[in-house]
């Protein structure tokens, strides 16, 4: 990797956050770089979801959060995709997939139709991530897998370049995990966008990052995925639930067993 593709995309300083006095973040120092992945492990209640929101601009922060682009990125704010760990919506709503795409692309109703162009970009966009049948079928009818595929899309849409995952597989079939995971790492390493993924899976953190940061409240440590994943690390951010998350001796391959689910 060159050293252009290496700058960082996003550099965060001392990051603090508070919640009705009650502190959430304090003082994180984390560095997201082009063409990589990073991982964000740690304990249900560590902040990993509100490290995402006070990225995204959505709760109130104190430090600095600095964006940076590398030249192929081209100049200005950089754009950030988004795929929530959930996204609560009414099943019986009448609502397609293509639907979806242009309620954030169009400012008529959708009721009224579609644009020719929010027509191409969904499809486009839906191509890309596998799953362009999708594009008429009703949002309620969708399958879990379905379901992220499409958030992915429109995720993508735009050509980030940072992409925000929190839990992108939870509630997904192992073989439907796996798979949405490679893909993900195809157009991630064709895109070049920073990746930050929040994931209590370790056999996914193993496979496809780069990085990883442990976070409970504060950075426990970071780097390397190879050199952070230890026993001891393990040990400081879960405690007594440490036991579960070494290498796991029944799949011959060193992965690492995921973590209970929830949120962060």
């Amino acid at each position: 990797m060159s050293a252009e593709e290496r700058l960082h995309t996003l550099s965060i300083r001392n990051l603090s956050v508070r919640r009705g006095g009650v502190e959430i973040l304090a003082g994180v120092d984390a560095d997201i770089r082009c063409g990589e992945v990073t991982a964000l492990i740690g304990p249900n209640g560590a902040g990993k979801t509100t490290l995402l929101q006070a990225i995204l601009g959505q709760v109130p922060y104190t430090g600095e959060i600095r964006f940076c682009r590398a030249r192929e990125h081209g100049e200005g704010v950089p754009r950030i995709g988004y795929v929530p760990q959930q996204l609560p919506f009414d099943r019986d709503t009448p609502l397609s997939v293509l639907d979806f795409f242009a309620l954030s692309q169009q400012r008529y109703p959708v009721f009224f139709g579609h644009s020719r162009r929010v027509r191409r970009s969904a499809q486009d966009s839906l191509d890309r991530a596998g799953v362009g049948h999708l594009l008429h079928r009703p949002l309620g009818r969708l399958s879990g897998g379905e379901f992220q595929r499409v958030l992915f899309a429109l995720a993508v849409r735009d050509a980030p370049d940072i992409l925000l995952l929190d839990e992108p597989v939870s509630g997904v079939d192992v073989a439907g995990a796996e798979q949405f995971c490679d893909f993900l790492s195809q157009v991630q390493r064709s895109s070049k966008f920073g990746l930050l993924l929040v994931s209590h899976d370790l056999s996914v953190v193993t496979r496809h990052a780069d990085q990883v940061i442990c976070l409970n409240r504060r950075i426990v440590c970071r780097g390397a995925t190879t050199e952070v994943l230890t026993p001891e690390n393990l040990a400081s951010m879960y405690g007594g639930e440490a036991h579960l998350f070494r290498h796991a001796p029944a799949d011959g391959h060193g992965h690492l067993h995921g973590l209970p689910e929830g949120k962060g």
